[in-house]
């Protein structure tokens, strides 16, 4: 079946007071919104870190004095941790008509150099401390220009013009297939991802954000970084994720932008401690870049905060679509952001829209496959209800074809098992029976905090309470062995959980 759907701002107006609603604006670059930003937020703080606090006026200054550093029209690779040397960087490299490549603090040497050379990096900024990652590059490629990001020149310059079009930012995604590429991110797609982030709560303007996500994560750039700097809101940068609770208490923000994961942790040690562990004044948590389990959804409003859940791809600068009611339909994604064409081609997610990218970069066959028609398939499978909220129901590469020809998705069929409270998270994948039959197997990871008070055996009465929802399922979609897991499953960057090989 093949529908297509298309989206409307005002479907997140109710969720909005009508005055807030109306300052959501677009612009069409960058250097459009930076520039009235400056102007409109000048004294207000716009970054806080390691000790210190930066207006929107002195980070303007500050990376004035960077632009004269970089080239124009080039591609200019950031090697920084989280830190306002990025943000400075980043901001004077996209605003002086320069695209910037985000490449991971992580990288070794060799990665470091292979993503210069394979993405066109004209020139190379550091952060000082991370200089010994320039190893092979110093070696290899002595000719590129290497700028030290604490670096400052004589004279400031003021931002170029750009138009929606332009490139902006490069950011590395496994997009549909799982291998590292660069996804290049104009300037409209930068922004049309930025103002998506402003709709469906009701306090978006001047909020105080911590910001613990890397900034080499679309996720980080766009969703926290760039909607804190559009809505004259500070950012608090948490430079070591083991200081985040510290800081948050410091800091006190009103929003946190979290992967499911660190949503979690929060909220077993805010009952473990007490809400202080995440700060008096917090209203909002945006919660993505994995499944996010309706138990945290419908949890963290006990404590008097809303937790936020939302979908989207680095291709699309990472929002597609966010869930202003969250408590009512907590399984859903939310409704698809304004400025976008879906469309569900036998139950796959094709995108078209402002805020999808302009290709992978240097990857001609990959851009070429990732498309069809103009359409971006993003090898999700997803419903829409009634009401026009999306459901993510598995991917298309993770689909089991069973020896009898049924289809499963893991995603769909972790879904039952994952909804018991006492279930954080779990994982169907395909294995060898003792047999050397095909059978579908179920690792899980408890939530222990909600198994308080059990007697016996606590893994035989997960299994147990397990069997039951495995009985309600559809008869191919059946596991044939459960395990209960000590550890946690390995993890992606991002935290999503690593899928198993199929018959590992």
């Amino acid at each position: 079946m093949d529908r297509i759907y298309t989206t409307d701002r005002e479907n997140f107006r109710k969720y909005t007071d009508a005055s807030t609603f109306d300052r959501i604006v677009s612009f069409g670059t960058v250097n459009e919104m930076w520039a009235d930003r400056v102007k409109e937020y000048a004294t207000l703080t716009a970054i806080e870190d390691d000790g210190k606090k930066y207006t929107y006026a002195q980070l303007e200054e500050d990376a004035a004095s960077f632009r004269p550093l970089l080239g124009t029209g080039k591609r200019a690779a950031v090697l920084c941790p989280n830190s306002y040397d990025f943000v400075k960087a980043y901001l004077a490299a996209v605003t002086s008509g320069n695209t910037a490549i985000i490449l991971p603090p992580q990288l070794p040497a060799d990665a470091v150099y292979g993503c210069c050379m394979k993405l066109g990096a004209n020139e190379l900024i550091y952060h000082p401390a991370l200089e010994e990652k320039l190893a092979t590059v110093k070696a290899a490629a002595p000719t590129l220009p290497l700028i030290n990001i604490t670096a400052k020149a004589d004279e400031p310059a003021g931002m170029t013009d750009a138009k929606p079009s332009d490139p902006c930012v490069i950011m590395f995604t496994g997009g549909t297939t799982g291998r590292s590429k660069g996804a290049l991110l104009s300037h409209r797609a930068v922004m049309e991802g930025t103002v998506n982030g402003c709709y469906g709560y009701k306090d978006v303007f001047n909020q105080r954000y911590l910001l613990v996500l890397p900034l080499s994560h679309v996720f980080g750039l766009v969703r926290n970084l760039m909607t804190t700097l559009y809505t004259g809101s500070a950012m608090y940068i948490c430079r070591n994720n083991k200081d985040m609770f510290r800081d948050i208490a410091m800091f006190r923000p009103t929003v946190l932008v979290l992967v499911p994961a660190l949503a979690e942790m929060a909220l077993m040690l805010s009952y473990k401690f007490g809400k202080n562990m995440l700060g008096p004044d917090l209203k909002y948590i945006i919660c993505g870049a994995a499944a996010v389990s309706p138990y945290l959804i419908n949890e963290y409003p006990k404590m008097g905060i809303s937790l936020l859940a939302g979908y989207g791809l680095t291709e699309s600068a990472n929002l597609v679509s966010g869930n202003p009611d969250s408590i009512g339909k907590p399984k859903s994604v939310g409704i698809p952001y304004p400025n976008q064409t879906l469309r569900i081609v036998d139950g796959e997610l094709w995108l078209k829209g402002d805020n999808m990218m302009d290709g992978y970069v240097n990857e001609p066959e990959e851009s070429k496959t990732a498309y069809e028609d103009g359409w971006f398939k993003t090898g999700d499978l997803v419903r829409i209800d009634e009401d026009g909220f999306l459901y993510i129901t598995g991917r298309s590469k993770e689909i089991i074809v069973l020896s009898n020809g049924e289809n499963v998705s893991p995603a769909e069929v972790e879904a039952h098992f994952n909804a018991p409270a006492f279930i954080q998270d779990s994982q169907v994948f395909e294995d060898v029976g003792e047999n050397g039959n095909r059978i579908l197997a179920l690792e899980v990871v408890p939530r222990m905090p909600e198994l308080k008070g059990i007697e016996g055996d606590v893994k035989k009465y997960i299994i147990s309470e397990l069997e039951k929802i495995n009985k309600e399922l559809l008869p191919y979609q059946r596991v044939s062995r459960i395990e209960v897991r000590d550890t946690d499953f390995e993890r992606t960057p991002s935290m999503k959980i690593v899928r198993y090989h199929k018959c590992r």
